[in-house]
């Protein structure tokens, strides 16, 4: 493909990329295929001779795209967002085209730089302690295995690094059962053994009783082991609880233990002034990470992580061969010591874009209504007969189910719950996902789509409601 044959497709994809995203609302939020069927379309072997450009984006159109689930749908209530927007997409072509390794500031000056500012400019709209610095990792997942890494390496001064375990590094580490299950995979990633994480049950709203923390820090001390790290949550991923990030904060000092913050989806809520209640206490931790992939309307992956030691961070990772050493090394923050990969993408590109056309009063302003739809149906659910709210509900994420169906069991009640669950997902006017809270099968509701409005709410309310309420008394 020649570069007139590039413009000419570009101007193609451009027009299409710009009636699916007034049009997706026309889309199955889901697709109606089983497993395979996208696969059995596909041939077999790679092509011999090459294929014209049309061909392609006619199976794009033809096979891919009916295969989708459109997770920028203002009907898409599940998980959490991932989610994109105009001007993320048009940075994200940039990135593409200028196809940047950002390892290093040498590599890619203006890329090191604009990371460098966008964290701070993050930084100071999350309201987080000046002494917090950042850098982009991929996902939380990583920046969580990052803090225990760290947590690990700076209480062993960087030995672990060097000798590997030894017997009498017997770590504990510590989160709420509401706790994300990337933990877990951190603490297996770390070398600290699943056994070693220890889950501090919660109380009536979901969030970590750090009574109950303090208690398993102090047996787990006289059995010997050692209390390494505690991982709490701003808006757990079930039902969007807060742990106490300060009483917790206070523990972790008083024990010499690392407080790593997860506020990975209700972090971006922290840029509005009356909501950052849920990260009182936060200048006690020593690493935070929130992704503005999630909530900040940035394309995926784009996760801020906040480190207050930033020297233990870039001594944990850093491996200086003498092809990657430059002679700015000492004047420049190289991001490929600050995380897990070498190479690096140019994500700082897109966080700049977004915040510079919404202006942090245009961010808020989104915010701020989609935790309005989530009061709204919160609200609803305690009017409506049938169904009943299961979890506090802080934010946008509503947690409910329909009950009693004329069921007596707990176990037929969850079973209906799943059953309606999979007819409303089967429709394609509407996706939403499943969790369990003290046990119960429970339907978890989330809008904060980047163009969802509170009609798609309403509407798919009705939808739900209707269909629940038909389940019931049909059994």
């Amino acid at each position: 493909m020649n570069t007139n044959d590039f413009r000419a497709h570009a101007h193609e994809l451009a027009d299409w990329m710009a009636d699916y995203l007034e049009n997706i609302g026309e889309y199955p939020v889901t697709p109606p295929v089983k497993p395979g069927d996208i696969k059995d379309q596909l041939p077999i072997a790679a092509p011999h001779k090459p294929e014209p450009f049309t061909t392609i984006f006619k199976d794009f159109r033809e096979v891919i795209l009916p295969g989708m689930t459109h997770w920028q749908h203002p009907s898409f209530f599940a998980y959490f967002p991932a989610n994109n927007s105009e001007p993320s997409i048009l940075a994200e072509m940039l990135t593409a085209t200028l196809g940047a390794q950002c390892m290093l500031w040498l590599t890619s000056p203006a890329a090191e730089e604009l990371e460098e500012r966008m964290m701070e400019w993050l930084r100071d709209m999350l309201g987080l302690p000046a002494d917090f610095t950042g850098v982009i990792q991929d996902t939380a997942s990583s920046s969580t295995l990052v803090a225990i890494l760290t947590a690990r390496e700076k209480r062993t001064g960087f030995e672990i690094n060097k000798r590997g375990f030894a017997q009498t590094d017997r770590f504990r580490v510590y989160t709420s059962t509401q706790g994300h299950s990337s933990i877990d995979k951190g603490v297996k990633i770390a070398g600290i053994g699943i056994d070693n994480l220890v889950k501090v049950d919660v109380d009536e709203e979901f969030a970590m009783n750090p009574s109950l923390l303090e208690e398993a820090i102090q047996r787990d001390i006289d059995d010997g082991f050692v209390p390494l790290c505690v991982v709490s949550t701003i808006g757990t991923t079930s039902s969007t609880a807060v742990d106490p990030i300060e009483e917790i904060g206070m523990i972790c000092r008083r024990y010499n233990l690392w407080h790593h913050v997860d506020a990975s989806y209700a972090g971006s809520v922290l840029i509005l002034p009356e909501m950052r209640w849920m990260s009182k206490g936060v200048e006690l931790s020593d690493s935070f990470v929130f992704n503005p992939h999630k909530w900040l309307f940035t394309n995926f992956d784009c996760s801020a992580y906040f480190v207050k030691d930033k020297q233990a961070l870039v001594n944990t990772f850093s491996i200086l061969p003498e092809y990657l050493k430059t002679a700015e090394d000492k004047l420049v923050n190289n991001y490929r010591d600050w995380g897990i990969p070498l190479g690096r993408r140019f994500r700082a590109l897109k966080l700049w874009f977004v915040i510079r056309t919404y202006g942090i009063s245009g961010l808020q302003e989104k915010i701020r209504s989609h935790i309005q739809f989530g009061q709204w149906l919160k609200e609803e659910i305690r009017n409506s007969p049938g169904v009943e709210l299961m979890a506090p509900a802080p934010l946008n994420l509503v947690c409910f189910r329909f009950s009693p169906c004329n069921l007596t069991s707990e176990k037929e009640v969850d079973a209906a719950n799943s059953k309606i669950l999979e007819q409303l997902n089967r429709s394609g006017e509407v996706f939403l996902t499943q969790t369990k809270l003290n046990g119960k099968v429970v339907i978890r509701f989330v809008a904060a789509q980047t163009h969802t409005r509170f009609e798609d709410v309403q509407k798919g309310w009705r939808r739900i409601y209707e269909t629940g309420m038909s389940f019931c008394n049909e059994h």
